[in-house]
C-alpha cells in the first residue's frame, strides 16, 4: 500500500474498498500523500490541501457569480432597429409562455435551483467549520442532498445550447451576449473547482458528531 495522508489526527475508516478490484485496504493511522490500491494501484484517496478553506472561497465567488448572472441581460437581439434583452429567468418564462412547460421546468431545475442548492448547501457546511464551530445542525444531510443533486446541475448543457443558438441565429439577427453570459460562463468552472477542492472524506470526519 502506498504512503498515506492526514492533516490531523482525524478518526478515519479502519478499511476501505477499492472501487477497481473490491480489495479492502487498510487506512493507516497517519498518511502523507495518496492511497493506493495494494492490489491494483487505483487511486482510493487523494489529498487536497487547503480543501474547506478554497471550497468555501470557490462557493462564495460561485454565488457571487450566479447573482450576477441572473441579474444582468444574457443576450439581446437586434433586428431592424429593433432591440430585445433576455435574461435567464425570462427566458425560462418565455419557454413556459410558448406552451413549452416540461422544458421550462427542465432548465429551472438544472440551471437555477440545482446549482443554487449546491451553492448553499457548500456554504451551510464549511462556514462552521471554516471558523473551529461545531457543524451546523442537520450539515450532514445537507452534504448528502449536495452530493446527490450534483448529477442535475447541467449549467455546461445550457451554455452549450445558448452557443450553438447564436451560431444559427446569427444570420438573421445581431446577437449581443450580455454581462450573464460571461458571468455563467465563469460560474461553471467556479463550480467545478470548488468541487475539485473539496474532501469528501475530511468532511465527513468533520461532521461526525461521534467523534
Amino acid at each position: 500500500m502506498a504512503s498515506n495522508v492526514t492533516t490531523s489526527n482525524q478518526r478515519r475508516p479502519s478499511v476501505v474498498a477499492c472501487p477497481d478490484c473490491d480489495l479492502l485496504n487498510r487506512f493507516p493511522e497517519d498518511y502523507r500523500s495518496t492511497l493506493l490500491c495494494a492490489r491494483c494501484g487505483a487511486v482510493l484517496y487523494r489529498r487536497r490541501p487547503n480543501s474547506i478553506d478554497r471550497s468555501l472561497a470557490l462557493a462564495l465567488a460561485a454565488l457571487f457569480l450566479f447573482l450576477l448572472s441572473n441579474s444582468f441581460p444574457f443576450l439581446a437581439m437586434k433586428s431592424g432597429g429593433f432591440v430585445q434583452e433576455t435574461t435567464l429567468l425570462t427566458g425560462i418564462r418565455e419557454l413556459w409562455k410558448q406552451g413549452l412547460q416540461g422544458l421550462s421546468l427542465l432548465v429551472l431545475l438544472t440551471c437555477v435551483v440545482a446549482p443554487l442548492a449546491q451553492m448553499l448547501g457548500l456554504l451551510y457546511i464549511l462556514a462552521p467549520l471554516k471558523w473551529g464551530r461545531r457543524p451546523a445542525v442537520g450539515a450532514a444531510r445537507v452534504f448528502r442532498l449536495v452530493q446527490e443533486i450534483a448529477p442535475w446541475g447541467m449549467m455546461e448543457v445550457f451554455m452549450m445550447g445558448v452557443l450553438v443558438a447564436l451560431v444559427k441565429l446569427g444570420h438573421m439577427a445581431t446577437i449581443v451576449p450580455g454581462v450573464s453570459v460571461y458571468s455563467f460562463g465563469a460560474l461553471i468552472f467556479v463550480m467545478a473547482a470548488a468541487f475539485s477542492c473539496l474532501d469528501p472524506h475530511l468532511l465527513w470526519d468533520r461532521l461526525d458528531l461521534r467523534r
